[in-house]
């Protein structure tokens, strides 16, 4: 095979999981290749290290190893959605988020226009289920979700782990259907299954695990003549004595049969039919309770003792699998991959952070039902105050009585800051080809941007409303503008952008949106009363002349509306409110940075 050739497949070299206490290797030194224009099976049963494997391959599992997508790892990967497609488990996202929302907020992390989510549904068969919900889908509407989600980058190579599992027939027979086609368009696929005779069926190579280790490497025929081989299944109390009678015969008629025992009262017997097997039985007075012709996996290769010359065999898992010319050797290669090449993760954020950023915010109920929540709380606080008479304009426009630490409107963004993040680790859609949630600055400034404007637009229709509401109930003469209302309405944006910011951050430090609210109530239960205390202190010297001086440095150029600016966002900031907030933030900051880096492993 030609370097060239060579570059163009999926070559896993050397994978190998991190060691658990007391439990064997999941993956160990598994060395094969995948190659474009085929379809390959990663055979196994449950426990194997198939969907280990998968994810050492993505870089989503720590371990050593790697693995070449047409000669490049995945970390030196671009744009990783554009190269591998992938479907792990079920489909990651938001149970109430629409089919068609869920891809195009994914699109807008692959890169893709909107067309791209439309022009897919079509192709997977899903056309007229858009607006329905991924939580509501049933089996095979989910897997060809989990299919569009994985096409939506054009990828060259598909990565799915049992893509036909809770499948029917027809349904896994459209499922291969389309792998074929995108093998057949110069693709590469590689699925993960349990069932040797799916993987005989629909696939060009298997490469059989066990135990972690690379079993076999066969093209299909091969795999199904030597491993897929019909034989009788008996069932009898005397298994032995039937296996001598059976081995006897055969050896006397000179025929190739093997007698396997399968544990307990079971015996499989290849190289000859129902008729012949009972016909033993009854010579030598056996009794069988079953007898019946089956074909499927054998099993672990059979090695043949040696010396006898009549077939009858042992069953032992092999490593020294059979394979032709141009399949991967592990050797010192592999070792020498496997001992260097550490996993390393990706941690992109999507390609257009603040498309997918809207996209994900109004995709979800959970959007307009907190808006609705803080603008109905808001108006009836604000109602109940302005009847008393007794509450300051401010505290009666925002809704915020003295008993209640923060208004509505502060509560609801910093809420709907910390589902920013929580809903990402909650339902990672970001997961598949990049690890956990991306922690890179692209989406973190993409999130907290999308969250300052929905602070800043939510701030102000609560103020309208309840501006609204107190002159329709109360009358226009009883609402007057106060002075100092730039300052005011500062403090109150500056507020509410500080909560959702708050919950932004908490939320991606803790990775819950219970920690994100959690960190917006911190600050006026806990740190504004403390800050309290250090800014009202004897001791406490005061900024008033700040303007004045910075007058005298900038010269003629400073402007007495830039003195006014000054003064204003001092006595902002210097509200303990203001400070408390401000150092929440530069805690939190310094804690995202600092987990980040910790768990980079992770990522």
């Amino acid at each position: 095979m030609s370097p060239t050739a060579r570059e163009a497949m999926l070559q896993a070299i050397g994978l190998t999981s991190n060691p658990r206490r007391d439990r064997p290797l999941a993956v160990d030194d598994l060395t094969f290749e995948a190659r474009p224009g085929a379809v390959t099976a990663l055979l196994g049963s449950s426990g194997s290290g198939k969907t280990t494997a998968l994810r050492l391959m993505l870089e989503l599992e720590p371990g050593r190893g790697i693995t070449y997508f047409r000669g490049r790892p995945l970390h030196r990967i671009a744009h990783p959605p554009r190269e591998v497609g992938v479907l792990l488990g079920d489909v990651p996202g938001h149970p109430s988020r629409t089919l068609r929302g869920q891809l195009r907020m994914l699109g807008a992390a692959t890169g893709v226009p909107a067309s791209r989510a439309d022009e897919l549904t079509k192709i997977v068969g899903l056309t007229g289920l858009e607006r329905r919900r991924i939580g509501t889908l049933p089996i095979g509407a989910d897997r060809r979700l989990g299919l569009a989600s994985a096409l939506l980058g054009d990828p060259h190579t598909l990565l799915l782990d049992e893509p036909a599992a809770g499948l029917s027939v027809p349904e896994s027979a459209w499922l291969y259907e389309l792998l074929r086609a995108h093998a057949d368009k110069g693709g590469t696929v590689l699925y993960t299954t349990e069932d040797p005779k799916d993987a005989a069926r629909n696939a060009d190579r298997v490469v059989t695990l066990h135990g972690g280790r690379l079993v076999a490497d066969q093209d299909a025929a091969e795999f199904a003549r030597t491993r897929l081989r019909p034989r009788v299944a008996v069932r009898t109390p005397q298994a032995a004595r039937l296996a001598a009678a059976v081995t006897q015969e055969a050896r006397a008629a000179r025929r190739p049969v093997e007698v396997v025992a399968e544990g307990g009262n079971r015996l499989s017997v290849y190289g000859s039919d129902c008729a012949a097997v009972g016909d033993t039985a009854f010579r030598h007075g056996v009794p069988v309770h079953r007898l019946a012709v089956e074909t499927g996996d054998t099993g672990p290769v059979p090695r043949a003792r040696e010396g006898d010359g009549h077939g009858e065999t042992t069953t032992e898992p092999r490593a020294d699998a059979p394979r032709d010319a141009d399949s991967p050797a592990v050797g010192p290669r592999a070792e020498s991959a496997g001992g260097a090449a550490s996993v390393r993760r990706p941690a992109r954020s999507p390609l257009r952070p603040l498309r997918y950023e809207v996209r994900r915010l109004l995709g979800v109920p959970s959007t307009p039902l907190v808006v609705a929540a803080v603008l109905l709380g808001s108006v009836t606080l604000a109602l109940l105050l302005g009847r008393g008479g007794r509450a300051a304009l401010p505290a009666v426009l925002a809704g915020w009585p003295a008993l209640s630490p923060l208004p509505p409107a502060a509560l609801g963004a910093g809420l709907l800051g910390a589902f920013s993040f929580g809903e990402e680790y909650r339902y990672p859609a970001l997961t598949t080809g990049r690890g956990a949630v991306p922690r890179r600055p692209g989406l973190l400034l993409a999130k907290l941007t999308v969250a300052a404007a929905v602070a800043l637009v939510l701030g102000a229709v609560v103020v309208v409303a309840d501006l609204e509401a107190l002159r329709f109930v109360y009358g226009q003469e009883l609402i007057t503008v106060p002075k100092n209302w730039p300052t005011l309405c500062a403090s109150w944006l500056g507020l509410l952008v500080g909560c959702a910011w708050a919950g932004v951050l908490g939320a991606g430090v803790f990775r819950a949106a219970g920690a994100g609210v959690a960190a917006v109530l911190a600050v006026p239960v806990a740190f504004v009363p403390l800050m309290q205390k250090v800014l009202t202190g004897p001791s406490v010297r005061s900024a008033a002349g700040l303007p004045a001086r910075l007058r005298e440095f900038a010269g003629p150029q400073w402007s007495p509306a830039a003195d006014r600016w000054v003064a204003g966002a001092l006595k902002v900031l210097g509200q303990p409110a203001g400070v408390a907030l401000l150092l929440t933030l530069t805690g939190l900051l310094c804690a995202y940075v600092f987990t980040g880096l910790r768990r980079k492993a992770r990522w």
